[in-house]
């Protein structure tokens, strides 16, 4: 059973030898950002795969931020399944075993990606030969949400808010994925190395109840956390939570236990004072009440990288604004 909320996580830079995870041989990520670490070496072969240089690792993550915001388990109420959010229809399309598991499953991160990106260039290379003129990204993106067929009758993106708002929101959002995060870990020690394991987790999804030393894992919903619009989220969603992000990065040259308050606990026989705080120090944040809901990691020049809640992901914020500012409690270093 948790007992306080840790949704916090670490400070995050992409050295190129970072994380110790292996990309399973496809390759690195290149350019991306805020992608998931299981998700950053399908979305790079889907890329190389496409003939079309307009298809990018970019693009496909906005895509799948849209879609999904990277959960494995949603599905919409149109039937649409996985990371990609394949209808039954299209998938027996584009639908393969590209993880080698043996299923062809639309909830495979693997199998999820590389058919969006194989259909996304199928789409490019229709919006191209086309003759409709305009961006063939868009002309995609609209084919991909609303049929190429809707998009041939109106000879262009169709008319459909919903079509519309899904085109601009993608390519409006592309940028957000570009590059690399500008955040860079230097040094040696016990925290500097925590946060240069935990920055493959930049972008990977909250999960109450999720994660744990050996990487992200599905959560639970305990009458209060874990629901997005009043449906159980945590138990679809492979991912951390502040607590396990923070266990994670640390384990095992230093086994924390699993929840912020435990963690707490743990390390408060060490403080540190707001004006001594070095990378990879705990921060915490806790309830008038003083029941601690909340750790992140502190990443230098005044930032945290944490998972705020349930919907978002892990991501690189102020500290100011990382939780009510009224609600902090304090530090300490492990």
């Amino acid at each position: 059973m948790l007992v306080a909320a840790g949704f916090g996580l670490v400070v995050i830079i992409l050295d190129q030898d970072a994380d110790a995870d292996s990309d399973g041989g496809l390759g690195s990520l290149g350019g991306l950002k805020g992608v998931p670490a299981e998700f950053r070496p399908w979305i790079n072969k889907a890329d190389k795969e496409c003939k079309h240089p307009e298809l990018t690792g970019a693009l496909l993550a906005a895509q799948l931020k849209q879609e999904s915001g990277f959960q494995t388990g949603r599905t919409s109420d149109a039937g649409a399944e996985g990371p990609a959010q394949f209808i039954p229809s299209s998938w027996d399309t584009w639908g393969r075993d590209a993880d080698g598991n043996g299923t062809a499953d639309p909830a495979d991160i693997g199998d999820a990606v590389i058919a969006q990106g194989r259909y996304m260039c199928s789409l490019i290379g229709d919006a191209k030969s086309s003759g409709y003129g305009g961006d063939p990204r868009r002309l995609a993106l609209a084919g991909y949400n609303a049929g190429w067929n809707a998009v041939r009758k109106h000879k262009g993106v169709p008319p459909y808010k919903e079509t519309q708002n899904y085109v601009r929101i993608i390519m409006s959002t592309m940028k957000d994925f570009e590059g690399s995060p500008d955040l860079k870990v230097t040094g040696s020690g016990t925290g500097a190395d925590a946060l240069r394991k935990a920055s493959g987790r930049m972008g990977t999804p909250y999960s109450w109840g999720g994660g744990g030393p050996n990487g992200p894992s599905k959560g639970f919903c305990d009458g209060t956390n874990g629901y997005l619009n009043g449906t159980c989220s945590a138990d679809k969603t492979a991912g951390f939570d502040c607590s396990s992000l923070v266990q994670y990065s640390y384990w095992p040259k230093l086994k924390l236990p699993r929840t912020a308050d435990a963690q707490y606990g743990a390390t408060a026989d060490r403080p540190v004072s707001k004006k001594d705080l070095q990378p990879g120090d705990l921060l915490f944040w806790a309830h008038r009440n003083g029941g601690i809901y909340h750790v992140a990691l502190y990443a230098g020049d005044g930032k945290v990288v944490h998972a705020p809640r349930t919907g978002r992901t892990v991501e690189l914020r102020t500290l100011s604004s990382a939780m009510p500012a009224a609600d902090y409690y304090g530090a300490t270093r492990p």
